[in-house]
């Protein structure tokens, strides 16, 4: 009986080794951490993550962006157009913003409109989901 005993225990040994080996492989806590958008030299820097983009956007509700709205009033599509020139996946952009309160999100590859999930301050935006928000001072 004590031989079947130890072979159960070293058998959950082993599957607790293995799936803790399996679950250290998907940790997310290694992966670097963007900040929110800060002032930085000609305005604030924004920035978001996405290694396998083709394109990302900043869109918000400020004047000159207004949802990427002013595409239809420049007659360009590349409003808020983010870029990644060192290729490593995080794109940015300067945006000169008076003080007050903006929303935005990212939009990624003109269909997927994403919060800024470096950035903890959201607001409800109509839709079911949320925009980030940001207060200049």
């Amino acid at each position: 009986m004590r031989r079947g005993l130890h072979a159960s225990t070293a058998g959950i040994a082993l599957l607790a080794v293995l799936l803790f080996a399996a679950a250290c492989v998907n940790l997310n806590f290694v992966k670097r951490r963007l900040p929110p958008p800060y002032h930085a030299e000609g305005g604030v820097l924004f920035q978001f993550e996405a290694p396998s983009a083709q394109r990302v956007q900043l869109a918000g509700n400020w004047p000159e962006n207004d949802w990427l709205r002013g595409q239809a009033q420049t007659g360009s599509y590349l409003i808020g157009l983010m870029s990644d020139e060192d290729g490593d996946g995080v794109w940015q952009i300067v945006v000169d913003l008076p003080p007050g309160r903006y929303q935005y999100k990212f939009v990624v590859d003109e269909k997927t409109w994403k919060e800024d999930p470096n950035n903890p301050q959201r607001v409800d935006d109509g839709y079911g989901g949320y925009n980030s928000l940001l207060v200049v001072d």
